[in-house]
């Protein structure tokens, strides 16, 4: 993508070919706010290249309301006759906004410094890393402070009534839909569920106001959402806790929450005569995403018309709302094949293997809960619903030659074959024959392809893809979330073969974790595959320290295979 010295637009211009591709949508925005989400404001200023990273101007507070910050700009623009310089812009922003702390420091009320699981641990080195990661916690805890509630409109987070861990200690000072899903995992770990339910009350409550989850706490994410995860984050803590009474209360959120995936982001397809439905992504709004508004503007440059524009940015928000952004997944070529870079994302033709299992895991939680309620009727509705979505995942999806599913090309109806962590998602959530000699036969299949792959060749971890694009969700990086449901669904498959594997990458995750924290002092996001305890590269942003999965699952990791 070309550095932002390298483009030097005059503003006249710029705000003219966004006057054109505005009255040639008929696509809502990301989000109503004329501040952070769309207008002219946000265009000109994020045009301007102030910062080096788009997301810092989204996440400044407003110093004063709305309708007196747009009459603020309104002047500016008059003043310059629409065209004012850099500098004009700057001072703009330093007069009207501020870099404000939204979060104020919380330390969990059930954080125990040396948790019971801690005196299990058979290795001493072991334990006292896991010691470490636990203190982590204290340091990544936080609270809305009460001048969001207050003053909802000047602010880009969506404040939420629980405390929370956020995912890392610099560029995501918000919680993150995916990432709670293996925060809470370790909270859990280290017998933190009060601390677990207040974060799921939180995505609740968002729930409730928006009738989905976005993809993280800020209001320009409104309008994409990220892998449908609250209904397993619900049932570890129900498992956990047992707690009957909140569950009764929390069903009919954690129902609309599954409902908004099938009522917008399921389609039908028909393949070899044979109708079936199945999930993909696809966050439809106009424009640029706003925390990455100049590069995505600058991105869809490549093409000439504003419809081609415009759908180039569905694309880029899909491929955000998949949380693999970005990735070789949702490249194509005119072959179909993945040879390309972003300029070329249908993130949206694809039916991804670990969207459609997670939303299997998800009607099959919901149905395990309506039984643990006693509604017969829910019970058998979201059963019947699963029991289609697992024969679509083990129809369209299954490669019996190569031993297993991969994402599947709804344009030429046909699997990508390629290698990712995502293809093991269906051992995860069980949406195979679980019958013993059935999964046995599976299980030696799909060992015999991660062989094959030369995944056990990988000390670092196993990686994203087997392709080398430069892109954070591609190779060589290694993503901790995916060691989990790779790790995870070979364990819970009740193979010893599949087991054997399962701890054998658990156990050099934990290495590479311990090696680099030993290193640096830090817990990565994500880490390079060839060389275990370093961290991961490309991406939007600079690496992140923290870090809240991260912590998840090394600790989860260390509870199933290195305590008595």
């Amino acid at each position: 993508m070309p550095s932002k010295t390298a483009h030097v637009f005059a503003l006249v211009w710029v705000l003219a070919s966004y006057q054109q591709w505005l009255a040639c949508s008929e696509l809502p925005p990301t989000c109503d706010s004329l501040i952070y989400c769309h207008g002219q404001l946000l265009h000109t200023i994020q045009m301007a290249g102030l910062y080096d990273d788009s997301k810092s101007f989204v996440d400044k507070s407003l110093k004063h309301n709305v309708s007196t910050t747009l009459r603020k700009f309104n002047k500016l623009m008059s003043d310059t006759d629409e065209n004012p310089s850099r500098e004009q812009l700057l001072d703009f922003v330093n007069e009207n906004f501020l870099e404000q702390e939204e979060l104020e420091e919380w330390i969990p009320e059930d954080f125990v410094k040396e948790p019971e699981f801690l005196s299990h641990i058979v290795y001493t080195r072991v334990r006292d890393f896991a010691k470490e990661i636990i203190s982590i916690w204290k340091t990544l805890g936080r609270k809305v402070k009460q001048d969001v509630f207050k003053k909802q409109d000047q602010h880009s987070l969506i404040p939420v009534p629980n405390g929370f861990i956020v995912p890392g200690d610099t560029a995501f000072q918000e919680y993150y839909y995916w990432d709670s899903y293996w925060i809470i995992d370790g909270l859990l770990v280290t017998g933190m569920t009060k601390t677990a339910r207040g974060m799921i009350d939180n995505l609740l409550s968002i729930v409730e106001r928006y009738g989905h989850v976005p993809n993280g706490g800020r209001v320009y994410y409104v309008r994409r959402s990220q892998p449908p995860l609250l209904t397993q984050m619900a049932k570890i803590y129900f498992d956990a806790t047992n707690n009957i009474s909140w569950l009764k209360k929390s069903i009919d959120l954690l129902e609309k929450e599954v409902q908004f995936w099938i009522n917008n982001r399921m389609i039908k397809i028909t393949v070899n005569n044979v109708p079936h439905t199945v999930a993909i992504y696809h966050a439809a709004s106009l424009g640029p995403r706003p925390e990455s508004y100049y590069e995505d503007y600058m991105t869809a440059r490549y093409y000439h018309t504003v419809e081609e524009q415009n759908r180039l940015y569905i694309e880029l928000k899909s491929a955000a709302e998949s949380g693999w952004d970005f990735s070789s997944r949702w490249i194509f070529d005119r072959y179909g094949g993945n040879n390309g870079n972003i300029t070329f994302l249908e993130t949206s033709r694809v039916a991804p293997i670990d969207l459609n299992s997670f939303l299997y895991g998800a009607f099959s939680n919901l149905a395990e809960f309506y039984e643990h309620l006693q509604n017969e009727e829910k019970q058998k509705y979201w059963s019947n619903l699963a029991n289609e979505l697992n024969n679509t995942i083990n129809t369209l999806f299954w490669n019996a030659a190569d031993g297993i599913w991969y994402d599947f090309d709804t344009t030429l109806q046909q699997q990508r074959p390629e290698f990712s962590p995502a293809n093991f998602a269906p051992l995860w959530v069980k949406a195979y024959n679980t019958k013993p000699k059935a999964a046995a036969h599976l299980i030696e299949k799909v060992i015999f392809y991660l062989k094959r792959e030369g995944i056990p060749n990988f000390l670092g971890g196993i990686p994203s893809t087997t392709t080398r694009t430069g892109e954070q969700w591609d190779f060589p990086n290694a993503w901790p979330c995916l060691q989990s449901i790779v790790v995870e669904g070979l364990e819970n498959s009740g193979v010893p073969i599949g087991q054997h594997w399962a701890r054998e990458f658990a156990e050099r995750w934990v290495r590479s974790n311990m090696y680099g924290y030993n290193e640096s002092g830090q817990m990565f996001e994500k880490y390079d595959s060839e060389f275990p305890g370093h961290y991961g590269s490309g991406g939007e942003y600079r690496v992140q320290t923290g870090f809240g999965w991260t912590n998840g699952v090394v600790l989860r990791f260390i509870q199933k295979y290195y305590t008595d």
